[in-house]
């Protein structure tokens, strides 16, 4: 049986290049693509975790290597089936997998997340934030450029640079929020402060970011001040649960629900339609299942390695969430594309900055996250995931103090 030649039929061919290490290699030479399946242990865990599991699993371990364009060798590789073959040879192939399986045993990587507890309970949400977030600041550097922004970017056109296009995401916010000199506003899961510092910079706001990750907190505070912000930002390490202040004139949640769990969107929700004083803005902007229909939980690889406990909906359930606590939805927009683009640069700032990654956080966390990067981008190029923002108003009484028509849009 040469490897090599049935992962080409399995995943269907395309101009990529299979190696595998009983010697065998299959496809054009000249590919831009190869997938290398480097020892026995990469079979052992695709026939021990089928599907994207343990496929990452062999990606992280560096078992099986993907060299060249990630995002196009992985949209190779999810094609992987074992419908592609005759009959004989899937029995054959599933067989060897099970002598592979039993002879060379292999274990989870330390890597994947491990939380305890009640999920989204406040100690829980904190493990998992801490997991993904509390890595390294310089790490999030060199990936996220200098806007630390790690939420979709906006992009005036396919030209633009990131930072251009994180600008514009901000800006954007705030246009949506009606966003005057003088104002309050909450921003929940703040990040590393960039909302909040855009908000007092561009617009004289006075803001308020709370963020589960002590790594973040302390980097915008630092930021914050080296702004000379100081009067009118601020960013605390606090569950958006223990806001004591009330009457905002605005509140921004970018990112954050995919973290709060189907179940508690109804609390998240009436939480902050309770911080609002009549006449305030709520912008919720997230990342969404394309329907109604799909399960909630993440798929196996997110939910292990990237985001532990994360939830997505659809946009209908956002909505309609939003609606049943008290708002009312003026205004949703769907913007994928625009998260395949910033996934796109986010992919190629890691990789210029990849032996430096390395260093910072290990080679099994860096492959992580270039897995990760290529696979979402897939993900949005392939409608499998959207990113949708919602505008809700808490209105005063009947009012609703919005503009005739939008003025958000350039």
């Amino acid at each position: 049986m040469r490897l090599a030649s049935i992962f080409q039929r399995i995943t269907g061919g395309g101009d990529v290049r299979f190696q595998a290490y009983d010697g065998s290699s299959a496809g054009p030479s000249s590919a831009p693509v190869s997938i290398d399946i480097k020892t026995p242990e990469a079979l052992s865990y695709l026939a021990s975790a089928p599907g994207e599991l343990g496929l990452a699993r062999a990606y992280v371990t560096g078992q099986l290597e993907i060299l060249g364009d990630v995002h196009a060798g992985l949209s190779q590789l999810s094609d992987f089936s074992l419908r592609h073959l005759p009959v004989f040879q899937r029995l054959e192939l599933l067989r060897f997998l099970g002598r592979i399986r039993l002879s060379h045993k292999v274990s989870p990587p330390p890597q994947e997340a491990r939380l305890h507890g009640l999920r989204h309970s406040k100690a829980r949400d904190s493990q998992a934030i801490a997991h993904h977030y509390d890595v390294s600041n310089q790490f999030y550097e060199w990936i996220l450029g200098p806007s630390m922004a790690y939420t979709c970017a906006v992009y005036p056109s396919a030209e633009s640079t990131l930072e251009e296009a994180q600008f514009e995401k901000h800006d954007l916010v705030a246009r949506k929020l009606g966003l005057r000199s003088g104002m309050r506003l909450l921003d929940v899961g703040c990040g590393w402060g960039g909302m909040v510092m855009h908000a007092a910079r561009e617009y004289g706001v006075r803001a308020i970011g709370v963020t589960l990750s002590r790594n973040q907190a302390e980097w915008a505070q630092k930021a914050i001040v080296e702004a000379g912000l100081s009067d009118l930002a601020e960013v605390r390490h606090l569950d958006y649960r223990d806001v004591r202040e009330t009457g905002f004139d605005a509140v921004s949640s970018i990112g954050l629900t995919e973290h709060i769990g189907k179940a508690q969107l109804p609390a998240y929700f009436k939480s902050l339609y309770r911080k609002l004083k009549p006449g305030g803005r709520l912008l919720n902007h997230c990342i969404t299942r394309p329907n109604n229909k799909e399960r909630a939980l993440s798929g196996p690889f997110i939910n292990r390695y990237v985001f532990p406990d994360g939830e997505l909906v659809g946009p209908g359930h956002i909505v309609s969430q939003m609606h049943d606590v008290g708002f009312e939805v003026r205004h949703e927009e769907n913007i994928r594309e625009h998260y395949a683009l910033t996934l796109a640069a986010w992919g190629r700032n890691l990789d210029s900055h990849w032996e430096e990654a390395v260093e910072e956080v290990g080679e099994a966390r860096a492959r992580v996250w270039r897995l990760y990067l290529a696979a979402s981008r897939l993900g949005f190029d392939r409608n499998n995931i959207q990113l949708h923002q919602v505008l809700g108003v808490k209105l005063d009484g009947t009012e609703s103090h919005m503009p005739l028509r939008p003025t958000w849009l350039s």
